[in-house]
């Protein structure tokens, strides 16, 4: 069901999308008893994610955090300014702080993000796989990284670059995939003990 209305979305209504969906300034300020990001307009429920992955995610940042170099910071479920109809929430995004005021922006401007990771569940394969790669490669994301938990319980990283012509992500030429340790110089130098990750 959709709506004509054009007030801001409150608790009881923010279903009823308008029929131009709703924009980001229209549905900030909800508190809603779950976690979710605009897409297209809609807000869309995040599933809840098992504790393997928040795992995983928490010890990428880590991992990060502790490798990055100047400018970079480092942050996790941060929303990203694609649009003001579409303000995904990545698991991890690396970005350039630089001219940010951190007391104002409520969401990460795209053209700020430098890398996006995507910790795949089973409710996010569709997204993380097609939809995500596909939004921030057209805004111009440079990295890109997918991490997969594969049947045996091993983690493996899809490393992906922007083709700046085509304006999407082709497969690290000398490391698409990486098992058990990601070793990548993009966007600064890491190293990441993949194994270790899931050392509970």
């Amino acid at each position: 069901m959709t709506t004509s209305q054009q007030g801001r979305a409150t608790e009881d209504t923010w279903m009823f999308t308008p029929a131009d969906g709703w924009t980001f300034d229209q549905v900030k300020d909800l508190e809603l008893p779950f976690d979710w990001e605009l897409v297209d307009g809609r807000i869309v429920v995040r599933e809840q994610t098992r504790f393997w992955h928040s795992q995983v995610r928490d010890e990428i940042v880590a991992a990060l955090k502790a490798a990055r170099s100047e400018p970079y910071k480092i942050v996790a479920e941060q929303c990203v300014m694609v649009d003001d109809q579409n303000t995904p929430k990545p698991d991890v995004i690396v970005f350039d702080p630089r001219e940010l005021n951190f007391f104002e922006i409520e969401c990460v401007p795209v053209g700020k993000v430098s890398l996006v990771v995507e910790v795949v569940s089973p409710g996010s394969r569709q997204d993380d796989r097609v939809r995500k790669p596909a939004l921030f490669s057209a805004n111009k994301v440079p990295y890109y990284w997918r991490v997969e938990l594969d049947r045996d319980q091993k983690l493996a990283v899809h490393e992906y670059w922007l083709n700046a012509d085509t304006l999407s992500y082709f497969p690290a030429p000398s490391h698409p995939v990486h098992n058990d340790k990601l070793v990548t110089a993009l966007p600064f130098p890491v190293e990441i003990d993949l194994d270790a990750l899931l050392g509970f």
